[in-house]
């Protein structure tokens, strides 16, 4: 009844539009997230004012981060004289007896 020079390009046909359809709405589910917003903000031109912010908001992490790092230098300088301290009198303790 249908030969193969019919069926063969009607299939073809029903893959393609499948195909396109699986296109389409991946597409429409990606652009109406997080990543479609972004592009929005970016065409909007509101996007170069956010990543001032951003930049602003990372330098001011990285100098509380240089400020924790520097405690914690500090911190650890006084646990060795602390422990320096201790083992010299467990050491002056133990030749006393």
């Amino acid at each position: 009844m249908f030969g193969e020079d019919i069926i063969i390009p009607i299939a073809g046909m029903l893959t393609g539009i499948v195909v396109v359809i699986a296109i389409s709405v991946s597409l429409a589910k990606i652009f109406r997230g997080p990543v479609g917003q972004a592009l929005g903000r970016r065409i909007a031109g509101k996007g170069a004012q956010q990543d001032q912010e951003v930049i602003s908001e990372v330098l001011e992490l990285r100098h509380q981060v240089e400020q924790l790092s520097q405690r914690l230098g500090d911190a650890e300088e006084r646990l060795d004289f602390s422990e320096r301290l201790l083992a010299q009198r467990s050491e002056a303790g133990e030749r006393r007896s």
